[in-house]
């Protein structure tokens, strides 16, 4: 079924209009706290067409996905189909709803006009919480961020890994 989401990029041998969808890749920011958390959902998730995760801007990302703005991919979500599809914003939410067993119908209703309206809604408000994330201060303020010193693992979920900057080690570094 062709909808309003589909804005696959055919090649010489595969026609994404015939050919199905057999995975997906999700880039989305591992160094937020948002993202993280909707990447271990999507993962918990029964799928109906396999989705991986790798973290936007990683060297990973780069190696597989050559042609992509990665910088953009850091700013919002971005899903590569297999056939060498392209999706953002929300289009990529659509089409990982789609991927999902118990969501597939709802991303159908957002594939319409109406539905695309409220997709591109729901996105723009996760924009505008997670902006606020990044500029606020004080305790708990902000995501957590590797330059920080956390990490993120799916199994075990944040982590904060103590590390000094070279610049510290007098233990003369600025607290706040």
């Amino acid at each position: 079924m062709k909808t309003a989401v589909t804005a696959p990029r055919a090649t010489a041998d595969r026609d994404a209009v015939r050919v199905p969808v057999r995975r997906l890749t999700v880039l989305s920011d591992a160094d937020c706290s948002l993202c993280a958390f909707l990447s271990d959902w999507l993962r918990r998730q029964p799928q109906l067409v396999p989705l991986e995760m790798v973290p936007a801007g990683s060297p990973e990302a780069a190696r597989r996905f050559p042609g992509l703005d990665h910088r953009a991919t850091l700013d919002e979500i971005t899903v590569v189909g297999d056939a060498g599809q392209v999706y953002r914003s929300a289009a990529a939410w659509i089409v990982v709803l789609w991927a999902l067993r118990e969501h597939r119908p709802l991303a159908h209703r957002l594939s319409t006009p109406a539905g695309a309206r409220l997709a591109k809604g729901a996105v723009l408000a996760a924009a505008k919480w997670r902006g606020s994330q990044q500029h606020r201060s004080g305790w708990g303020g902000s995501g957590y961020r590797r330059a920080d010193g956390w990490a993120y693992d799916p199994a075990r979920g944040w982590a904060y890994t103590s590390h000094t900057s070279p610049a510290c080690d007098d233990g003369s570094c600025p607290t706040g």
